[in-house]
């Protein structure tokens, strides 16, 4: 795996450089790079919340909310959930500055706001009996975070507002997992006003990401090389990393080339003075089995629940095959936003999803975009943030 290779190439030589760094050279760090999510919002002066929703199979997850913006009052606003992408955590939201990170921009709008992050992030990392030591903490996929993790969020908001809907946004794995719930779980589908999807990905049967490169492997492979916990979880190797490398101006580029490699990012469309920030939260891990679901739905081309193998499907699902989940059922009024340079959510796979998206109410690509600029592109309030806004104040009044 030729990406593999190079990470650890690229670590290498962050270690030679590590031993140039200097004091000075920390004391310029963004202070971001080593606070948390709620410590970022706070920096920013925007008041936050920490919730902890256990889903449930037990898992804890950890959700973060931001109540309103600088200049809003106390009184009740419409919520508002977003939902982080494949190897990343909630402070995706938040890591650019506040003109041009949503979660902000949605505040100040007069959105109460409320972060999400995946089971086996960085911030998810909890169970009520179970260890991240172990691997039975890390035998979920994609699967669970749609039928378990999703839910059990969803609800505690609407519990905790008094509210009976709310609004979704996701971004590439945010969307595959909210097309899974909302076409699988009517109830839950009911209590979504709006669904916003970034990137959106059902299919990745033409996608050109490296991650592609996992589903030339059999299942078995994968496993015995990343063996059964976590997948790239942040550690004090990327932190570290983060620290003494990326922020070495002439090495930002490095860093973005090495962190972004498996997304594709646009260095024009990014603000590089922040990857320091982007590095030091990103990736934020997941399991080596969504990474299998991963390159199973690369071979598979379909929306699919995970394969255990002809005895397991058997025993999860009855039938010799995973079934395949059908987004014709999904009712949620939907926008769609896709980008024509995006590896990982391909255009070609979004061709096939807009024909299958059965209440979808808006849809824009944006020709120029990669997978990541649609949560750190410096033109993501004017080209696709700006209509976000303006579709919920419509669905508001509705």
């Amino acid at each position: 795996m030729v990406w593999v290779l190079l990470l650890v190439a690229f670590l290498n030589t962050g270690a030679v450089q590590c031993q140039r760094s200097s004091l000075n050279d920390s004391k310029r760090l963004d202070p971001e790079v080593n606070m948390n999510i709620s410590e970022i919002i706070r920096h920013w002066g925007y008041p936050t919340e920490e919730h902890d929703v256990v889903t449930e199979d037990g898992y804890i997850l950890s959700v973060n909310r931001i109540p309103r913006g600088l200049k809003n009052g106390d009184d009740p606003k419409p919520a508002v959930f977003l939902q982080h992408g494949l190897l990343a955590a909630g402070s995706n939201w938040v890591t650019n500055l506040p003109n041009t990170s949503l979660a902000y921009l949605l505040a100040d709008a007069g959105y109460d706001v409320w972060i999400g992050n995946s089971r086996g992030n960085t911030w998810s990392r909890r169970h009520l009996t179970l260890s991240p030591d172990h691997d039975e903490f890390w035998q979920f996929s994609y699967d669970e975070m749609a039928k378990k993790d999703l839910p059990a969020v969803v609800n505690h908001i609407l519990k905790t507002t008094g509210q009976e809907q709310i609004y979704y946004i996701g971004h590439s794995q945010g969307t595959t997992i909210a097309f899974i719930a909302f076409s699988s779980m009517p109830e839950l589908a009911s209590k979504i006003k709006m669904f916003f999807g970034l990137a959106p990905v059902a299919t990745v049967a033409f996608t050109a990401s490296p991650m592609s490169k996992l589903s030339i492997f059999p299942d078995y492979l994968i496993w015995d090389v990343f063996g059964k916990k976590d997948f790239m979880p942040q550690s004090a190797l990327i932190k570290w990393f983060a620290t003494n490398v990326c922020s070495k101006k002439p090495l930002s580029e490095l860093c973005g080339n090495l962190f972004f490699i498996l997304c594709g990012f646009d260095e024009l469309n990014l603000n590089m003075t922040r990857t320091p920030v982007y590095t030091s939260h990103c990736p934020a891990g997941t399991s080596v089995q969504n990474m299998i679901h991963w390159s199973q739905a690369v071979h598979g081309g379909k929306l699919m629940a995970y394969d255990y193998g002809r005895a397991g499907n058997m025993a999860h699902y009855n039938q010799s095959t995973p079934p395949l989940y059908n987004i014709q059922n999904m009712k949620v009024p939907t926008a769609l936003w896709s980008g024509g340079h995006d590896t990982l959510a391909d255009p070609k796979d979004v061709a096939v999803l807009l024909t299958q998206v059965p209440n979808l109410v808006y849809h824009r690509h944006i020709e120029h975009w990669e997978h990541l600029d649609f949560i750190w592109g410096l033109d993501a309030p004017q080209e696709m943030y700006s209509e976000i806004i303006k579709l919920m104040s419509q669905q508001d009044l509705v």
